[in-house]
């Protein structure tokens, strides 16, 4: 996941299963596992360039969040759990009543985007396909998921460990990158 840049945990786990010919499935590790793992991994091998690129993308992330303040911005994921990569993407969660509006905010400040859509597990029963956005700050990919905007109460769930995916707003990312 590190080297390769693979995000779904699943894949990882088949490639390395095909590799090291693992057939049973029940012995693949958990995710948990996998994310601890990798930020052991990060902790030994990454040193200073992978806490300069961490903070690189956190940067971007809060760069990001003030300029759509408007939608309640979190960040999630990699970027916020510590264990992003250099391939990793910097994911936000914006709120509003309309995708089209967070389109159009981007648009008025001059920032190049593409319109996504993006499958969210709400829980173990249901999956949700939510528009998005795609744009760039700073040489770092952002991936906006935009929920509505009572979406906020609720938070997907993580592919990590399945509980509601922690989420951090500005005041939380800032307290990150001054720590």
């Amino acid at each position: 996941m590190s080297e390769h840049g693979i995000r779904d945990f699943l894949v990882a786990k088949r490639k390395a299963a095909d590799r090291f010919g693992v057939t049973d499935s029940a012995s693949l590790p958990k995710n948990t596992e996998i994310e601890a793992a990798l930020a052991e991994y990060q902790r030994l091998f990454g040193g200073a360039s992978h806490v300069e690129s961490l903070h690189a993308q956190r940067r971007a992330a809060l760069q990001a969040m003030r300029k759509l303040r408007a939608f309640q911005p979190r960040l999630v994921g990699p970027v916020l759990a510590g264990t992003a990569t250099a391939h990793s993407d910097v994911q936000l969660h914006l709120f509003a009543d309309s995708a089209e509006s967070v389109a159009i905010s981007l648009m008025d400040q001059g920032i190049r985007h593409e319109v996504t859509a993006r499958r969210v597990k709400m829980n173990a029963d249901r999956v949700l396909e939510y528009p998005g956005v795609r744009f760039e700050i700073n040489d770092q990919a952002i991936e906006v998921t935009v929920f509505p905007a009572d979406g906020i109460r609720q938070a997907p769930v993580s592919p990590v460990d399945g509980r509601p995916m922690r989420r951090a707003d500005v005041s939380e990312l800032e307290a990150l990158l001054e720590h």
